[in-house]
């Protein structure tokens, strides 16, 4: 099949973010050989930084080998104190073609080729749970506040729906986790994105005095956004994200305890150059994890035919045993 014709894109910077960005680089590349469209987008310094937030020359380095781009952009609303928010202001620096992105945190397991992608409506993972709106024993319900939101921008609530689900239940709500979206144009999907989450930050309804928007303010506003520009769930033709072609893995310590053998597999064989592994061992959650065999003992501790049904569960086991690491 041929490549796909759209451009993969990602968070890189200083600290955690840009050894986790060698790791998708390094699964895109190993999984999709012939996929030359990874732009990995760096915040630059700037007023809105105390430290410098550009990655280190080595991750730089390794990534470009890896066949990513690193593209500089400039933060204007939200840098330091809401760092999610780089997947917000990025947008406006990538080319003006049909985009993926990916949190760092996700390997590439499969082929990109075997998605079926409409760019003009767009989606985003259901690899979520009911973390927002927090209910409140008398305040506004989740049905009030997310009406409240749909009204502030024009949208229709009734249509984002789930018929399928109870009333009033989380999931019945039109509600992703950010760890991938996509879109025809990050130019003109960015600026709704950027439109609708200073809105919501700066200008909050009254239902949401009561609400926490750190860190959930990009998946608050990523749900209107996408319906918006009439998209919404994720049909059966992209049930390999968070699936068979990637996964979001979220904690090294997290994905021994509860991944496939094959997704271990694949992040031991990419991990394992010298060249990956000289720049990852900086990294002392990863250097315990994939190099000094805590990612092996962390694994043994579960059944995954078998595991615990919340996953407070497996990180409290991980901890009690010294293997919690992020």
């Amino acid at each position: 099949m041929a490549p796909p014709d759209f451009t993969v894109f990602a968070i890189g910077q200083a600290g955690r973010l840009q050894y986790e960005a060698i790791l998708l680089a390094a699964s895109l590349r190993a999984t999709n050989p012939d996929f030359s469209r990874l732009i990995v987008a760096e915040p630059q310094p700037g007023p809105l930084w105390r430290e410098d937030p550009r990655m280190t020359e080595p991750a730089r380095g390794l990534l470009q080998d890896l066949g990513a781009t690193i593209l500089p952009f400039e933060n204007k609303t939200f840098g330091a104190r809401y760092p999610y928010g780089n997947k917000i202001e990025a947008l406006a620096a990538l080319p003006d073609a049909p985009f993926l992105f990916l949190d760092t945190d996700t390997l590439v397991t499969g082929p990109l080729s075997s998605l079926t992608f409409d760019f003009a409506r767009p989606s985003a993972s259901m690899r979520r749970t009911g973390t927002w709106p927090a209910t409140e024993l008398y305040g506004p319900t989740p049905t009030e506040v997310w009406k409240s939101l749909y009204d502030r921008f024009g949208l229709d609530f009734a249509s984002s729906l789930d018929p399928a689900q109870p009333k009033g239940y989380w999931q019945s709500y039109l509600y992703f986790n950010a760890g991938w979206f996509f879109h025809a144009s990050p130019q003109v999907f960015g600026a709704r994105f950027l439109q609708y989450a200073t809105e919501i930050r700066d200008n909050r309804p009254a239902e949401l005095v009561v609400q926490d928007l750190d860190p959930w303010l990009d998946q608050v506003a990523l749900p209107l956004v996408i319906h918006a520009f009439g998209g919404g769930r994720p049909g059966p033709g992209l049930a390999g994200l968070d699936g068979a072609v990637t996964c979001h893995w979220r904690s090294l310590p997290l994905l021994y305890a509860r991944e496939s053998d094959s997704v271990v597999d694949l992040l031991e064989q990419i991990a394992a150059p010298h060249r990956v592994k000289r720049v990852l061992k900086d990294y002392d959650p990863f250097k315990r994890m994939l190099y000094q065999g805590k990612g092996t003992a962390a694994r043994a501790l579960f059944d995954r035919a078998d595991l615990p049904r919340r996953e407070q569960v497996i990180r409290n086991t991980l901890r009690r045993e010294g293997l919690w690491f992020r």
